[in-house]
């Protein structure tokens, strides 16, 4: 009984590989990953690159000096804002389930050129988004060893942890997908119990407060600091898109990877708004927080109700936290170079457009994302401000390439794009996509809008002079290299 059982499975699950390959040959695609990463682990690759620990851990104190308590409201603003994005995204992925997410949909909707460009935005912001995530980690290491080692101890430490990133990525999908496992369940563990153990044992503040905007005025004098504040929520809310970049190493990609991109999005949503909700009830003197005084609020919140031994629990927690999303980062980014290269579309195609036979990933473009990231985090050696300045291309890079997809995918449906894949939105499409769009627009206004006058220009459009670099610098190379007339040349 048992073995007709399993042999029942194995014939369902030759078929779904089956209707995967003749899916991408349709497409235009012969792949040659492998195709071993389950619906749980593509959902988990999404929600520890989404990472709510480290996105609340990393930004909270950003937010609340902005916005004060209120600002958690930005995480359900956010969240249903990217959930309309999500969904437009899940009908593209679902028509064209291939690897490396952003650039093969652009393509596909739109063009070469048009796509060409979101895959220039969307490496560069993945390459920054890395080495931002390992500086962020690099203190709690440090936190946790109990030492005092400097900034430029920091970097050391930062790019220690791209360096395991990438060993551990070049092992092979199997190990990805345990690896990314792995890190949601403690993730999602440890969130849940540091989190309820807050609420219901340190809890010094009501719920009153998440209505108290302190010291930064009221009513509609407190708008901009609310504004201010909702680009720390921005922050935890992408990652989703991650589960389309692997659509290759997952079966059943079709209708598997918009059901894990929707699940991101709830359960990373909510964990984060969780974490957040636990860390304001039990924060220790709120006004201290937001006028910069106590300049941890998380330590200090964490120490004082767990204990030095507690808080360092909670730290390696954090850390496994800080791994896994470096991982899921690097996967994605890696196929994205990858599914770039097999077209033939970027210099160093032949180099990068390569699945090594033994462990059947991109070993060579998992190098290039991992040595990118360890230049741009070995500036801060010569110029902290520089690597401030490139960082802040992170998100804005992203929220842009994301735009990018959208407005791909309404321009395709004004030329008559009808999606097909397993999941579709129907009539509701079109108005789901523009409500994604005019999100998109007003999130990239807020992100790059300057707020602070009195510190140097760096500061203030730090994001828009980045995202004008990486922009220009891609425009001309389409111009001057002509990558799309090349394409599989």
């Amino acid at each position: 009984m048992i073995v007709h059982v399993l042999e029942r499975f194995q014939i369902v699950g030759m078929e779904k590989l089956t209707n995967d390959t003749k899916e991408l040959h349709a497409l235009g695609i012969s792949s040659e990953f492998d195709r071993s990463m389950s619906f749980m682990e593509n959902f988990s690759l999404g929600f520890t690159y989404l990472s709510p620990v480290v996105g609340v851990y990393s930004v909270f104190a950003m937010a609340i000096q902005a916005g004060g308590p209120p600002m958690i409201w930005n995480y359900f603003i956010v969240g249903l804002g990217q959930f309309f994005v999500c969904l437009v995204f899940g009908e593209v992925v679902s028509q064209y389930p291939i690897s490396g997410g952003i650039y093969p949909w652009s393509l596909r909707l739109v063009g070469e050129k048009w796509a060409w460009i979101s895959a220039w935005v969307y490496a560069w912001a993945l390459f920054t988004t890395v080495a931002a995530v390992a500086v962020g980690g690099a203190p709690f290491l440090n936190s946790l060893l109990g030492v005092s080692i400097g900034d430029s101890g920091f970097i050391w430490i930062a790019c220690a942890m791209i360096v395991l990133a990438t060993v551990l990525n070049l092992s092979g999908t199997r190990l990805l997908a345990q690896v990314a496992f792995f890190g949601f369940v403690c993730e999602l563990l440890g969130a849940i119990v540091v989190g309820g153990y807050l609420l219901f044992f340190a809890k010094v503040n009501s719920f009153n407060i998440l209505f108290d905007t302190f010291s930064l005025g009221s009513g509609l004098d407190y708008v901009p600091a609310f504004l201010a504040s909702g680009v720390a929520a921005m922050f935890c809310y992408y990652g989703f898109e991650a589960c389309g970049d692997v659509a290759e190493e997952t079966p059943n990609a079709s209708s598997a990877i918009p059901k894990s991109m929707r699940m991101t999005i709830y359960i990373g949503g909510g964990a984060a708004i969780f974490i957040c909700l636990a860390l304001l009830l039990s924060l220790p003197n709120i006004p201290d927080a937001i006028s910069g005084k106590d300049a941890d609020p998380v330590t200090t919140t964490l120490t004082t109700a767990l204990g030095d031994t507690g808080y360092r629990l909670v730290i390696v927690v954090v850390l496994i936290s800080f791994l896994s999303c470096l991982l899921s980062l690097q996967a994605a980014c890696s196929r994205l170079l990858f599914s770039f290269a097999r077209d033939g579309m970027i210099f160093g195609s032949g180099f990068l457009g390569q699945l090594t036979k033994e462990t059947k990933v991109p070993t060579n473009a998992l190098l290039v994302t991992g040595l990118i990231p360890i230049v741009i985090a070995s500036l801060g050696h010569f110029m902290q401000d520089a690597v401030a300045t490139i960082i802040s291309f992170a998100s804005i890079g992203i929220y842009i390439a994301f735009q990018m997809v959208v407005i791909g995918a309404l321009y395709a449906r004004w030329k008559g794009w009808k999606p097909s894949g397993s999941f579709q939105l129907g009539k509701a499409g079109f108005v789901v996509n523009c409500i994604a769009l005019v999100y998109g627009i007003t999130a990239v206004t807020n992100m790059v809008w300057p707020r602070l006058p009195e510190e140097p220009w760096y500061i203030n459009y730090g994001m828009i002079f980045t995202s004008a670099i990486v922009l220009f610098s891609g425009a001309l190379y389409v111009i001057l290299g002509k990558p799309h007339l090349i394409k599989n040349k």
